[in-house]
């Protein structure tokens, strides 16, 4: 059985040292230098979490001589967001009718 496209983002984004190389890659391409400077992890350890980016689709490897710069790739995140967006809208709702049932129950207390 597959993993698909989506369990492979949200696997991803489940290491908070691969969200922070998504959130550095905002400002621009980088090498694995660069992304592995605020981190007290080995070049290797940056390599590897780049490889599990990259296969989730959401960076890019170019090669430019020895260099390999990484950039972000923000659209594989879409359907992450579309499928996230569907529960806050699930949730706003619920929230309003909560907020209908508070709000006619303490219009109703006070009317007596």
């Amino acid at each position: 059985m597959g993993v698909d496209q989506l369990s492979r983002t949200f696997s991803a984004l489940a290491d908070p040292t691969r969200r922070a190389i998504l959130a550095k890659l905002m400002s621009g391409e980088a090498t694995v230098k660069d992304l592995a400077a605020p981190f007290a992890i080995s070049l290797p350890a940056i390599s590897k979490h780049l490889q599990v980016l990259e296969k989730a689709g959401l960076i890019s490897r170019g090669r430019e001589a020895q260099w390999r710069p990484a950039r972000l790739k923000a659209t594989a995140l879409a359907p992450a967001a579309d499928w996230i967006d569907d529960y806050r809208r699930f949730w706003e709702k619920s929230f309003d009718a909560l907020e209908h049932h508070l709000t006619s129950e303490m219009k109703g207390t006070t009317d007596d």
